[in-house]
Formats: structure tokens, sequence, C-alpha cells
């Protein structure tokens, strides 16, 4: 075999995985399983958010190393289906280099969803998660508005702009400042909990989620890429937020509460969770059982709330329950766990205590913006801890019933 063009290959699965939302940890057993099922002699992989390294030796005794640079990364939860299918089929039947290549450009020539399809999504996710905040019809209105238009300009910024923190600052800038002008329009009473449900399509909370538990699994490099990234992106929403409030002398605080009525907040945060899923171009059945998993979630939060009022103790509740639900899915339908993982979670992401950390900083309530800090950090780790304990069990279970569970570099002493 040409093993120079097959190293190739392997990198190219990697890097369009990393950069379709695969999770660092799972990217990294995935390049071992490849180099396992090739034979070579001895395989060393090193992949973070940025970087991905292989170096090998074939059975003829050469040593190869190759090393891509990740310039930018985002979610395609389709491709990544597909090119965790790929993976798989390299493992069983190590094709050589002619049909690695030709198999992974039929993945990556899959068709993008019509643009129909995108504003739906971005529409359902942000009018969605308003009405879950305590939006009314006029408030309803004017987020779809504004979810439309971060649509259309994200797809044309995106193509022009890959710094997160400049991305997110214009679009943000623009959606507070729609925001403020539909207000003194007499159009909006609660602009910020419309702003807030506009929040979730640009926020990155999970990346702090997840870089926490990178970083309490001892994967501290790509779990600090991952948490100061997160940072990044908040810090581009609170400044272009700040900025319009400044400008334009808008913006007030009527204090975070969810829609007084518990069948409407698991109803809206269905709906907005069905459009992440397709925002994150998740496709056929596992929308739904996304949907599933998001309505689950919230239902989890609200009745370990009810026993035990704490927002901790509730979330984390939650994050057990979405992990475990993503672990099965991911078996039932042999798919990348993140698919169902990331937009069933979003229920849970602390959206809301971003943006009135923000507010209080541009306000000067210091109080405020204290205790929004700590909510938001207690809530990243609760979310982090549920999905560590079902790692730990999951990898129990996976033990017991003698089934591989991390290739690494185990595979070398075979």
């Amino acid at each position: 075999m040409d093993y120079k063009r097959i190293l190739e290959g392997i990198l190219d699965i990697g890097e369009a995985m990393l950069c379709s939302g695969a999770e660092n940890f799972r990217l990294d057993d995935t390049l071992y399983r490849m180099c396992k099922s090739y034979g070579f002699k001895r395989y060393d992989v090193f992949a973070i958010p940025s970087n991905i390294q292989i170096t090998v030796e074939t059975p003829e005794g050469e040593i190869l190393t190759q090393v891509r640079h990740i310039e930018s990364t985002g979610i395609n939860y389709d491709r990544l289906d597909y090119l965790n299918n790929l993976a798989r089929y390299v493992c069983q039947n190590t094709p050589d280099a002619k049909e690695l290549h030709e198999k992974y450009l039929e993945v990556m020539n899959r068709p993008e969803p019509r643009q129909l399809t995108t504003y739906l999504a971005g529409i359902m996710g942000g009018a969605g998660f308003a009405v879950f905040f305590g939006c009314g019809l006029m408030d309803g209105i004017v987020a779809v508005l504004v979810s439309a238009m971060i649509v259309f300009v994200g797809n044309w910024l995106g193509k022009r702009e890959d710094n997160l923190l400049i991305y997110n600052l214009i679009l943000a800038f623009l959606a507070e400042a729609i925001i403020i002008g539909m207000t003194f329009l007499g159009i909006g009473t609660h602009p910020d909990r419309i702003m807030i449900g506009i929040v979730m399509l640009l926020i990155s909370a999970l990346s702090t989620t997840n870089g926490i538990r990178e970083v309490l699994q001892r994967d501290f490099i790509s779990g600090l890429i991952n948490i100061m990234n997160s940072i990044l992106g908040a810090a581009g929403i609170a400044f272009g937020i700040a900025i319009a409030m400044r400008l334009f002398g808008g913006g007030h605080s009527d204090g975070f509460m969810l829609n007084p009525s518990v069948p409407i907040q698991l109803i809206s945060c269905t709906v907005a969770c069905t459009g992440f899923a397709l925002w994150f171009k998740i496709k056929g059945r596992q929308v739904l059982y996304s949907s599933i998993g998001a309505f689950c979630t919230w239902a989890i939060y609200v009745v370990a709330f009810e026993i035990w009022p704490s927002n901790f103790i509730a979330t984390m509740a939650g994050g057990i329950f979405v992990a475990a639900y993503a672990f099965v899915m991911s078996r039932v339908n042999k798919a990348p766990a993140t698919i169902f993982l990331t937009a069933s979670a979003f229920p849970l992401i602390p959206g809301p205590n971003l943006y009135y950390m923000m507010y209080g900083w541009v306000s000067g309530d210091n109080l405020m913006a204290r205790q929004e800090t700590g909510i938001l950090l207690e809530t990243c780790l609760a979310i982090a801890l549920g999905f560590l304990i079902v790692d730990v069990v999951s990898r129990c279970m996976l033990y017991a019933a003698k089934k591989e569970i991390h290739v690494g570099k185990r595979g070398n002493l075979n």
C-alpha cells in the first residue's frame, strides 16, 4: 500500500471531523482506530482543536509524520455522521489510498441544506427560546425578525470573518440595535428577554462545558482552547450588545424569568431545540431524537428542581440524563453521541446568565454582574459533572462487558 497516501487520507477524515464539530477525545480515538486497522507497527496521535499530528511506523519500518493545521471549525453534524460511518468502513475494510480518497470525496460533496431550512432553523431557535424565557406575542414577532436577520447576515459574514469575537460582536450589535429600535416603536416590551433568545443562536457555552469536561479528564490543552474560544465568543456578544446600548440608550432588565407555564416551557424549548438540530445540519430521524431529548432534559430539570430547589443539582440531573440519552442513541443509530448531545442539552445552557452578567457590567450593577458570573460558571460545571458521571458509568459498563472502550496507544503494544 501507499502508506503516505493512506496517512494523508486518515488525516483528511480527521480534519473534516474536527471541522464538522467532533469532540476532541472521540476524534483522537477514531484516528487511533484507523491507524491500528492498517497494521502500523507504531502510531502516535496528537489532536487539539487547532492541530492534528500523526506519526506512524509502517510494516516495512518506515517512519512517517504528517501534520494538519486547523484554521477554524464549525458544526455540520450530517457530515460528521457520514465521516464517522466512513471511519468505521476504513477500520473494517482497510481500503487502498485511491478508494479511501474517493469515499472521502463522496462524503464531502453531500448537498448542503436548503436556505429555507436554515432560515426556519434560526427562527425556531431564536423565537422558541424567546417564548421559553417569557416573551409575549409582540416580543415573539420581534424575535422572528431578528432571528431571520442573524441567518441572513451570518451567512454573508461567515464567509468573510473567521474571528469569532468580531463575528459575534457584529451580529449581537445588529440584533440589539434592531430590538431597541422596535421597542422605541412600541413593538415589543421585553427587550432583554428577546435578546436572551437571540443570544442562544450565538452562544458557545457548550464549548465551555466541554472544555471543563476535558480539563477534568486531564486533556488540558484541548480543554483550555475550548474554554478560551467560548470566552472569546461570549466577549463578542457582550461587546456587541454593550456598544448598541451605549449608542442608542436602550436596554433594560426585567430580571430573569421563565415562561410561567411549564407546558409552554416544554413546548417552546422543544421547538427551539428542533430548530437548533436543523441549524447544526442534523438530518432525518436524528432531528426527532434530538427534539425528544430536549423535551425530556428540561422535564428532568423541572422535576429535580421541584424536589430539590437548587440550580446546580437540577442542572446536573439534566446533564446526567442528556449524556445517558446521547450514549444510548449513539449506539442505536451508530452515530456520534455529540449529535444527540448538543441540541438536547441546549435548555440547560446559561444564555440568560451571560446576558445579565454583561448587562450588570454595562449598567454599573456590579452585584448583578458578580452573581450572574457565579451562576454561569456553576451551571457549566454542573453540566460538565453530569457528562463526566455518565462517562465513568458507561466506561465501567463497557469494561464489564469486555468491549473495547478506547484504543489509544495500547494498540502499539500488540
